[in-house]
Order: C-alpha cells, then sequence, then structure tokens
C-alpha cells in the first residue's frame, strides 16, 4: 500500500486536479493506494472542492479548524499512514505537495526505487518557471544554511517530495522523544529526512522539474524570513542520517552576510 500524504492550504484550484491526476497515474501504473491530505486550516473552498472526491477515489481527509503549519501537518499524516499499515516492511509513503509544483507522472519513479530496496527515496528538483532570482537562490544555498542538518548523498535536503519505507518511518518515530519534526516549511522537510535517513539502509534520489510556474496563487516563499528561520534550525539541530555517513555539504565558501546580501 502507498499512502500518499498531502499538506494543503487554501489551495482549492490545484488540488482537485492534483488528485485526479494522481488517480490517472495509478490506472496506468497499478498499485494499491490511498490518498491522505491535511487540510490546514483553509479559509478558501478546499473543503467543498474536496467533499466530491472522497466519493471516488480512496481518500481520507484531515481537517484543522486553525493553520497548524506544514510540518505537523506532514507529522500527522505519516503517523496516520504508520498506524493504518499492516505490512510497514513493504508499504510506504509519499509526501507531495498540493499545489502541482511535484508532478504526479514522478511517481512510478520513486515507487520502483522503493520496490528494488530502497527505504527513502528524495525527488531533488530542478526549479523551473520561479521568476525571483532571490528564491533560486536561497534554494542552493539551504543545505549551507541547514548546516547542523546532513543526510547521505542527498544535495536537495528541502525537498518536499520524498518516499519512505513505513519501517523506516516507524523506527524514526518511536527513537524520537517527542515530535518527529519540529520545523516548519523548508527546514520540516530537511528535518524529517535526516531522521527517517539515520535508520534507513538505502536512499535513493530521483531528479525531477519542480514546477513553479503552474501556481495558481503567488508563493509563499518570502526568501529572508525563510532564511533566517533556515538558519535557526540549522544551528539548532544536529542530525546526521544516511548508512554511509556522508557529511557532503551542498553550498560552500559564502558567509552570512553575504548570503544576506544576495537574498535582497
Amino acid at each position: 500500500m502507498l499512502y500518499l500524504c498531502i499538506p494543503s492550504y487554501n489551495e482549492a484550484p490545484t488540488i482537485g486536479l492534483l488528485l485526479w491526476k494522481i488517480r490517472k497515474v495509478f490506472q496506468a501504473f497499478p498499485r494499491e493506494y490511498e490518498i491522505l491530505v491535511a487540510d490546514d486550516g483553509s479559509t478558501d473552498a478546499t473543503a467543498e472542492i474536496l467533499e466530491p472526491y472522497a466519493k471516488a477515489l480512496p481518500l481520507t481527509v484531515v481537517r484543522h479548524a486553525e493553520r497548524l503549519g506544514t510540518g505537523p501537518s506532514v507529522e500527522e499524516l505519516l503517523r496516520l499512514a504508520v498506524e493504518r499499515t499492516d505490512r510497514p516492511k513493504r508499504d510506504a509513503a509519499i509526501v507531495m505537495h498540493a499545489d502541482f509544483a511535484h508532478d504526479p507522472d514522478c511517481l512510478p519513479d520513486l515507487v520502483k526505487h522503493l520496490e528494488s530496496g530502497a527505504d527513502l527515496v528524495v525527488a531533488e528538483g530542478t526549479l523551473k518557471g520561479e521568476p525571483r532570482r532571490s528564491a533560486r537562490l536561497l534554494r542552493w544555498y539551504a543545505p549551507w544554511l541547514l548546516r547542523g542538518i546532513k543526510v547521505s548523498g542527498v544535495q536537495d535536503i528541502v525537498s518536499g517530495f520524498v518516499a519512505i519505507r513505513l519501517m523506516s518511518l516507524r523506527n524514526a518515530i518511536r527513537a524520537q522523544d517527542g515530535p518527529l519534526v519540529t520545523a516548519d516549511g523548508w527546514a520540516a522537510n530537511a528535518e524529517l529526512m535526516a531522521r527517517v535517513a539515520r535508520g534507513a539502509r538505502r536512499i535513493d534520489t530521483v531528479a525531477v522539474v519542480e514546477r513553479h510556474d503552474l501556481h495558481q496563487r503567488s508563493s509563499r516563499v518570502a526568501p529572508w524570513p525563510v532564511t533566517r528561520h533556515l538558519w535557526r534550525v540549522g544551528g539548532r539541530l544536529r542530525i546526521r542520517g544516511g548508512p554511509r555517513g556522508d557529511t557532503r555539504r551542498g553550498a560552500r565558501g559564502a558567509d552570512e552576510q553575504e548570503l544576506e546580501e544576495a537574498i535582497r
């Protein structure tokens, strides 16, 4: 069973289309799957859009009265997947965005890596359609900002498109005293990946195109506030994840002042 975990906040223009595209993907690539969506305090028509899809798809919607953030929403969906599975060594969870940045057509590639033995598969994105130079720079410098978090063999440690074998996820949850994810946004992606990677036997990466030209809303990534958050989380957390203990750095040779000037 594949559990597709999708956090959503005010994504009414795209969430329905995304779910239907997922359905088409698994019609051509038959696998058992469930879709788990967290409606994280949306104030638009997200709830109304999701309602009819529950009748046509294996869909569970978790609704929050108030917005909790990406990190808590993703963790809630992942814990729900762990609770539901009866075959954690075989089953997996896939986390992806609701705004069409992550193409459902890439799902078979992630699944094939899981089926070949990977415990963690990271879709490393090449940005397309992101007009802001500051946002592109931020994505490049993110591994340097998150200097305390390293994942073996992975350069795009803030990717929000990952596949996780549920046995590895369950072990990561059990090993953690308290929440699995304490950060939010991009930093939450890195924290989740690193904590799972600690117990992963094999980590694979898949190259994908991350589409920012398909957004039906303005980007929620405010470069300088996100930069400060990544820097703080990178100083607070010390997580080295991966079977080989690789400490490869994603970006080098800049200091905080230079980065601040570039973002501005």
